[in-house]
């Protein structure tokens, strides 16, 4: 039986995401695996970055949409490389077989967007992190293929070059394009869900680290909250 606990810290900004990210670098292992899950321009490749930077990886983090999975050696030696993957188009276990995570997840940090339901099998000490928007705020921060500017999403997984395309004419069109972290105030809630004891003790302190990272002041209140635990 997999002892399974919660807990959620909200976030101000992209730049407080991308610490989020890069705290938790720190307590990573060769093995893990992380699960984020939320809508498009949640700031899922925006916390991947921060875990980049963390581990000191070659290469910049972007969405993985149109490699599937994407693999980020270590600059350090002995460090840990990242495989940033998109699991977006992986419908059965023939796909997933296919991007052949399961190859590499023992030897590296493994960080799977759009997972919920295709890749639990990785890892039963898995981490899954549900990202959400504060009400009211716009998509956004995430390089997930949004058109800002027009009002509308680009979505990469179906749009592919096209929409590329569209996105660029637009730019050359409008040369004051707005820039999505100025409309988006990053405000987001990151639920923690730990997969066995592996987790246990990775979330102490860590807002308070990356708020330290990020040159942010320490929240009024309490911004960390434990939600509960159980057993499935």
């Amino acid at each position: 039986m997999t002892q399974i606990q919660e807990s959620t810290i909200h976030v101000t900004s992209a730049d407080h995401t991308r610490a989020i990210g890069k705290a938790l670098a720190s307590t990573l292992r060769a093995g893990d695996v992380i699960m984020l899950n939320g809508p498009l321009g949640a700031g899922k490749t925006t916390l991947t970055q921060g875990i980049g930077q963390g581990l000191n990886v070659r290469g910049h983090v972007t969405s993985p949409t149109f490699t599937v999975s994407r693999i980020h050696p270590p600059l350090d030696e002995g460090g840990l490389a990242l495989v940033h993957a998109d699991a977006y188009r992986i419908t059965d276990l023939d796909d997933l077989e296919t991007v052949d995570l399961d190859s590499t997840a023992h030897d590296t940090v493994t960080v799977i967007e759009w997972g919920e339901g295709k890749t639990e099998q990785l890892s039963d000490d898995r981490l899954e992190i549900v990202i959400e928007r504060a009400e009211g705020t716009a998509a956004g921060g995430d390089n997930e293929g949004t058109d800002a500017h027009l009002g509308r999403h680009t979505d990469a997984h179906a749009g592919g070059q096209a929409g590329e395309a569209d996105i660029h004419a637009d730019a050359q069109t409008h040369h004051d394009v707005i820039n999505l972290e100025d409309i988006d105030s990053g405000e987001r809630t990151l639920t923690f869900i730990l997969h066995g004891t592996r987790w246990a003790g990775v979330l102490d302190d860590l807002d308070e680290k990356a708020r330290a990272l990020a040159g942010l002041d320490a929240p009024t209140t309490d911004l960390h909250d434990e939600v509960g635990s159980h057993r499935d």
